[in-house]
């Protein structure tokens, strides 16, 4: 792992229960592996809170607090509130995983909307990145960003080179993880060949989208390194460059 040293997951969800057994051993052998920094993502309230807690557990751990689409509906009246409290929290360095996701009929597209917006709306307030989440819902993700122009990134981004050539232009960087060593990956590898290094950060949503050659197993941040090695390919640069470059990015807009 020497030459993968500095890895920054920018997107992880350890507060999976597919961790329940050893998490307090993967986060640490991480760190001893070279893993720098983590930012575990929120998808709900209580997601938001152990999010915040475990930061503090960690130095290597950051937050990312938020309501995931997916988690939108039958949220409490104060529930903007208690994200913005929890975004006040010292390891507290984005909203998220916030955003839309129309593979499930519920929540309505209506409510996701406007949990989306309000979370769009707070980052500005509070000066804050965003870890936007999109399944899709290209073109209305699209009107949001154009809209609002967050700082952030697109997560697992999965759409068209022009998608990523306006994201950028708006102002976030596109969230590259597991799915790009697979096959049918064609996008995700336009998108890495044609734009410039300054517009990716690595990710693994882990505990899922396991890279090849891991894929069937939980997901663990080291194997960013697969990804590397595939971005690398792409670009014609070293795995070294790759991740210099891909941290200091990751550094900047998450101000870690």
């Amino acid at each position: 792992m020497d030459c993968y040293s500095g890895i920054i997951d920018t997107h992880a969800h350890y507060l999976d229960r597919a961790f329940d057994q050893d998490r307090d051993a993967v986060l640490t052998d991480l760190k001893k592996a070279g893993v720098s920094a983590i930012i575990e993502n929120a998808t709900d309230i209580a997601s938001s809170e152990r999010a915040v807690r475990l930061a503090g557990q960690y130095d290597h751990v950051y937050a990312a607090v938020g309501i995931h689409p997916e988690d939108a509906a039958d949220l409490p009246d104060d529930w903007l509130d208690r994200i913005r409290e929890l975004a006040l929290s010292a390891k507290a360095v984005a909203i998220g995983e916030i955003g839309l996701d129309y593979y499930w009929p519920e929540p309505s597209r209506e409510i996701q909307h406007r949990v989306f917006e309000a979370q769009l709306i707070l980052a500005k307030e509070m000066n804050m990145p965003v870890e936007i989440h999109d399944r899709d819902a290209h073109g209305d993700i699209m009107e949001y960003f154009r809209r609002y122009r967050p700082s952030g990134c697109l997560h697992r981004f999965s759409g068209s080179l022009e998608m990523a050539e306006e994201a950028v232009r708006s102002g976030l960087v596109l969230g590259i993880g597991g799915a790009l060593t697979y096959k049918n990956s064609k996008k995700e590898k336009a998108a890495v060949r044609e734009l410039p290094l300054d517009c990716f950060i690595l990710e693994t949503d882990c505990p899922y989208l396991s890279p090849v050659p891991f894929r069937g197993t939980r997901c663990t941040s080291d194997m960013i390194s697969a990804v590397v090695d595939e971005m690398a390919a792409l670009k014609g640069e070293t795995p070294e460059k790759i991740i210099e470059v891909t941290s200091g990015n990751a550094k900047r807009v998450f101000g870690l």
